[in-house]
Formats: structure tokens, sequence, C-alpha cells
């Protein structure tokens, strides 16, 4: 039930996605034009080329890019949060993001020009952010500490931020794409929508056959090991499909704060805490959420246009402040 209720409300947000824009165009006309789309269907919409070059060229990339945008950040915060077995763990606050902002960054201000590299030093990125955050936890002796471990990815975060601003000032010319990609940007194109999509499918199935074993991992892991579960392979592997999950997601879009604390929360509270539930509610709920603040970005101050990630952070802060009021029992 949960399931069709999520895939529905995907559906709706994405129409409203591509109805939203300076060009007016009947919703009557989008739905006639995207069934014309689907293959063995044809329908006319009655639009001019023109407005069927907006709709294609423009706007249905962008839903699409916001939606596996999405979908990849809130699994992501799924897979640390069953990882670490810590509510408040998210890929921004892990320092994955900040991690794979800066050699993103890296790759844009010295190795220009190469798409190819961007995702793969991303990928990079995110993981020795996680690493080094957990790293630091450990070292301060509370592993699985609720504060510890988010103090630890804001150090590590802020760390890392303070030496992208450093290697942005090697690159003068590429400042304004590069702060417009740090306050995130989902209209990047086809292009990006064909680049970030095998990440996405490898990162995705990945995360969603550990599903089970995530859920076993939460009663501890000599129970896991009684049920014949590896918890330490089982750990690396999420960790790593979660890495990959953020370091295409910022890849494309940039830095984009507190999908991952707000999706897989809302989903735990709707449906149960179970990660065979979780974590594709969390896809689908990501995909949604990231296509309606995208919607809410371009016409809330329309013709003008608020980075994206302006508003999830308008969302995501108080949202973040309540989580963290609801889990300050075991923040210790």
């Amino acid at each position: 039930m949960w399931l069709a209720g999520a895939l529905a409300l995907l559906a709706v947000v994405m129409i409203a996605g591509l109805l939203g824009g300076a060009a007016d165009i009947a919703p009557w006309q989008v739905v006639l034009q995207v069934a014309d789309w689907l293959p063995l269907v044809s329908a006319d919409a009655g639009l001019t080329p023109v407005e069927q070059g907006l709709l294609y060229e423009l706007r249905l990339p962008r839903v699409l890019l916001a939606a596996v945008v999405g979908g990849l950040l809130a699994m992501a915060g799924a897979g640390y949060q069953g990882v670490f077995r810590n509510p408040l763990a998210d890929p921004y606050l892990l320092g994955a993001a900040a991690g794979a902002g800066l050699t993103t960054t890296v790759a844009v201000v010295l190795l220009p020009g190469s798409a190819l590299t961007t995702p793969v030093a991303a990928f990079a990125g995110a993981v020795g952010g996680v690493f080094l955050a957990y790293g630091l936890g450990s070292a301060a002796g509370r592993t699985g500490g609720t504060a510890t471990l988010v103090l630890a990815g804001v150090a590590v975060t802020s760390f890392l931020t303070a030496i992208q601003t450093f290697v942005q000032q090697l690159g003068v010319e590429e400042l304004r794409r590069v702060y417009s990609w740090i306050l995130g940007d989902v209209g990047g194109g086809w292009e990006q929508v064909r680049l970030v999509l095998p990440y996405a499918v490898v990162a995705a199935a990945v995360l969603l056959a550990h599903g089970r074993m995530l859920d076993v991992l939460a009663v501890g892991d000599e129970e896991a090991g009684a049920l014949g579960v590896r918890a330490t392979r089982v750990r690396f592997v999420v960790l790593l499909a979660a890495s990959l999950a953020t370091a295409a997601a910022v890849a494309v879009s940039g830095l984009i704060g507190f999908v991952g604390i707000v999706v897989p929360h809302a989903v735990r509270r709707l449906a149960g805490g179970s990660y065979r539930s979780v974590l594709p509610l969390s896809l689908i709920g990501g995909a949604a959420f990231l296509v309606l603040a995208d919607l809410l970005a371009r016409t809330v101050i329309a013709p003008a246009e608020l980075p994206i990630g302006v508003v999830t952070m308008f969302v995501g802060a108080p949202f973040f402040v309540a989580v963290l009021r609801m889990t300050r029992g075991t923040a210790t």
C-alpha cells in the first residue's frame, strides 16, 4: 500500500514539475505529451514545436535529474543510518557530501573539461570523508554515540570545506560555476542524466539488496553472526554503495543537504522501521521530495530562481532540530 501510494505521489509531483515554469502549458497537454513519449502510445497534445522542445529539452531532464538525485541522497541517508545505527547519520552531516564536494572542485578547477573524472573524484572524496568522520568519532572513544559521530562529521565537513574554498581561489575563472554548484543545481540537462544513471542503478541495486541484512544488523552483531550474516562485510558494502550514491548525486547536482535525514525519518514514521520498506520508500520519497523542492525553487520568486539547496535547508534545518530533540536520550 505504501509503495503504491509513494509511486502515485511521485507521478503527481513529476507532472507538477513539468508544469512549473514561465511558459503556460495546460496540465492536460502535459499529460498527453508525456503519454506520447511512451512507447507504443500516440497522443496529440496540441503543443507547438517550441513548447514540445521546452518540455523535452529543459523541463523533463530537470525533473528526472531531481528525481534521481533525491532518491540517491535519501537512500544513502537510510543506508548510513543502518550501518552506523545512528538516526542522525546523513551524507551531508557525515562528511560524505563535503568530501565529494572537495574532490569534485579539484576536478573542476584542475582538470576542466573531463566529465569522466568528476564521478570518480566525487566517489573517492565521499568515501574518504565518511571514513575520516567515523575514524575521528572512534578515536574519541564513542563509536556509536549520536553526538560524537555528528560532531566528528561537522568537524570533517568544516575542514574539507575550508580546503575546498582554498582550491576555488586557484581557479578564479571557475568560481561562478563552483559556487552555483555548491548551492545545488539540477538543471544540467540530458548529459547529466545520462552521466548519473549508471552509478545510480548500481548503488540503488546494492542498497535494496541489503535491506534484510540491515534489519538483521539492527538486533546486534552477535545475533547477526548467529544467523549467518557477516556484519563487517555487510557494513562495508552498504557504506561503499551509500557513498557511491552520494558521490553520483553530488557530482551532477552539487551539495544538497538534509534529504538523507528528512525522507528516511518521514518514511519510518509512516511505514515502520524495517529497511526492506525504508530503502525503496526512501528512494521514491526522496525523488518526490527533491522534484517538489526544485518546483518551489523555480516558482517562489519567479521569474528569478532559488538554488535548490536553499529550499532543502529551509525544510531540513528545523526537521534536523526536531530529530535531534527526539534522539536526545541517546545522544551522550
